[in-house]
């Protein structure tokens, strides 16, 4: 008897289709006829046999946008200062959160910000991704101060959660409607607040 048939859909494809629904809808508003529909798979257990569970699916997608829209953040702090490296960071979620040819915002700041219990899994998913986020621009900081950018006066843990706030809003505003170029003037006074050093 011969094996099972070959899938006939392309994993990639069905992954960025996957990611175009949760971000638009966000996880729990996403059911899995949706998904199935969306990646051109025929039927549930086909999904799972492919991708997992709609969690295992869900972190999947997570990684495709980390690796696709948001591989800005990635760039960003290859950067060779930490305060350009924060420019980089809000200037990219201004342009990706309103790219025309995605679902407008950020999905790790809407994807689970509402979920019933029993979709904790994805929330925490979230709140994880976002947390780590805001530990790699600290440490970002922190080694701006060791490296005499910033001067020692200025609070690395404040500075990352204040940018960080910046950041998850420019995603709630993007959602909201804001045009690229409102958002493009809010990273441009958030960073007013950069500490510099004394004049000598």
């Amino acid at each position: 008897m011969a094996g099972g048939r070959p899938r006939s859909f392309d994993s990639d494809v069905a992954l960025d289709r996957a990611l175009e629904v949760f971000w638009r809808q966000g996880y729990e508003g996403t059911a899995i006829s949706d998904l199935t529909k969306a990646m051109g798979i025929n039927n549930a257990p086909s999904l799972y046999n492919a991708f997992g569970s709609k969690e295992q699916l869900f972190v999947k997608v997570l990684d495709r946008y980390a690796e696709g829209p948001a591989r800005y953040i990635r760039e960003a702090f290859d950067q060779p200062t930490a305060r350009a490296a924060v420019e980089a960071l809000l200037h990219g979620a201004a342009d990706a959160t309103t790219d025309p040819g995605h679902p407008r915002g950020c999905i790790t700041v809407q994807g689970g910000l509402a979920c019933s219990p029993g979709a904790e899994t994805a929330r925490d998913e979230l709140t994880a991704r976002r947390a780590a986020g805001e530990a790699a621009l600290r440490e970002r900081l922190q080694r701006a101060g060791a490296e005499g950018e910033i001067p020692a006066s200025a609070d690395p843990e404040r500075l990352a959660r204040y940018f960080s706030a910046i950041y998850q809003g420019i995603a709630v505003q993007a959602a909201g409607g804001a045009t690229r170029e409102q958002l493009h003037e809010v990273v441009d006074m958030a960073m007013t607040v950069w500490p510099q050093q004394p004049a000598a």
